[in-house]
């Protein structure tokens, strides 16, 4: 007997503050229609019965949607894998901005007209065709083109030898495990960290020492401006809409740098990930801050003592998830450890060890999310829980960047991410 035919149903649940994400993302999918039900946010003021009374409102509106006329949405897909379009723009510097301004293009800074001339001096840098698709970008899965990626580049001000570890960066920032649609999408204030090894970050000039995480250096900030301008103009993350940053963080205009290789007396992150020392690599991190770190301990131990206390903060997402979480440390510091006798394993392992944060340091409500994310690690979770900052110490992440000083950075993560790693091919 053949099987009845139904009609299917499509419609997503969104809070009040994702509704407008929610309705972005469904237009960039295709289903501009899609119905959703609206629920208020936030829930965390409210009680039991308040939320059960949401809950039964909630299911009506589901109903109500699913047996309505509705209006179906298409299936989405992806875009095809042409040369850009032209269009015609302003060329004066003030005019141009402003057209972009006003078509949501911009970061908020001045840019620079990405002529055809400008966008193909910049593809001759790789042998990659223009066409050719380097991935989907989240939330809203544009097709990011070897093109459209030089074509912000131009844009955030890079120079052409610069589009390979653009190239790179998409690449790695679209794999499932970076989780770029968590990233793009949140309330955090979470953003990618470029980090550069390898030949490459020599060649292109991209600042691994003094002011290494600061202003000053075109390549530091043109790569990272690239990728902002990338995430918004390809990824459709735009402030307000699909991204839902609370209060958001300068490092997302640009956050980018090479690892000092030359002072760090362990081997490179791009070693340390598989990579052989002579290729040149692109690490993408999910990072939501940085924390200057300044001790003139001059004892390793002592050191990694007050390093491991300043990461060891309860309201951090790495503690909810087990996360990623990352150290910048200077040469000099990275000197004091190496001459304590240690080496990077023993580094990540003292950290992770003493950074351990009591579950008593939760605010009530996060000590229950805290128990449902990660009370199956416990045999039994409870206030006195020593909850480590990772699931395990390889999980830290440690550069050595930076000039003279006795300074370290400490950058925290979304949680729900984990650094990817790519090559950079030329």
């Amino acid at each position: 007997m053949e099987a009845a035919k139904r009609d299917v149903t499509a419609l997503t649940i969104c809070s009040t503050s994702f509704a407008t994400l929610g309705r972005a993302q469904a237009k960039a999918l295709g289903c501009p229609d899609l119905p959703i039900a609206v629920i208020p946010h936030p829930f965390g003021l409210r009680n039991r019965e308040e939320v059960r009374r949401i809950a039964e409102q909630c299911v009506d509106d589901i109903a109500r949607l699913v047996s309505g006329r509705g209006t179906e949405g298409g299936e989405a897909s992806a875009a095809a894998a042409d040369r850009a379009k032209r269009i015609e723009a302003p060329y004066e510097l003030e005019a141009f901005n402003e057209f972009c301004e006003e078509r949501r293009l911009s970061d908020g800074l001045p840019l620079v007209p990405p002529t055809p001339e400008r966008v193909e001096r910049m593809l001759r840098q790789t042998r990659r065709a223009p066409g050719e698709i380097v991935a989907t970008v989240a939330p809203g899965f544009g097709v990011a083109t070897v093109e459209r990626i030089a074509i912000n580049a131009v844009t955030a001000g890079c120079r052409p030898e610069y589009l390979p570890v653009l190239v790179a960066a998409v690449e790695a920032m679209a794999e499932p495990r970076f989780n770029l649609q968590g990233i793009q999408a949140t309330t955090n204030p979470a953003t990618p960290w470029i980090i550069i090894n390898g030949p490459v970050a020599r060649e292109i000039g991209v600042n691994a020492r003094l002011n290494c995480l600061g202003q000053g250096t075109r390549a530091n900030a043109t790569i990272g401006r690239a990728v902002r301008l990338i995430l918004q103009n390809i990824g459709g993350a735009l402030p307000g809409d699909m991204d839902r940053a609370t209060h958001g963080q300068p490092a997302k205009y640009t956050f980018c740098c090479a690892e000092n290789e030359a002072e760090s007396p362990w081997e490179p992150l791009h070693v340390e990930r598989g990579f052989s020392a002579g290729e040149s690599t692109v690490t993408v991190v999910g990072a939501s801050g940085t924390l200057n770190m300044n001790s003139h301990a001059k004892d390793g131990d002592d050191l990694l003592r007050v390093i491991a206390d300043s990461m060891t903060f309860p309201t951090g997402n790495d503690y909810h998830f087990g996360g990623q979480p990352w150290v910048v440390l200077s040469p000099e510091h990275a000197e004091i450890l190496k001459l304590g006798g240690l080496d990077k394993t023993d580094v990540k392992r003292l950290l992770w060890e003493q950074s351990g944060l009591l579950a008593s340091r939760f605010a009530a409500r996060d000590y229950a999310r805290a128990h449902h994310t990660r009370g199956g690690e416990f045999s039994r979770f409870s206030a006195d829980t020593l909850l480590p900052i990772s699931l395990q110490p390889d999980d830290i992440g440690i550069i050595v960047a930076g000039g003279p000083g006795t300074h370290s950075v400490y950058v925290p993560t979304f949680g729900q991410t984990r650094a990817v790693t790519r090559a950079v091919i030329r």
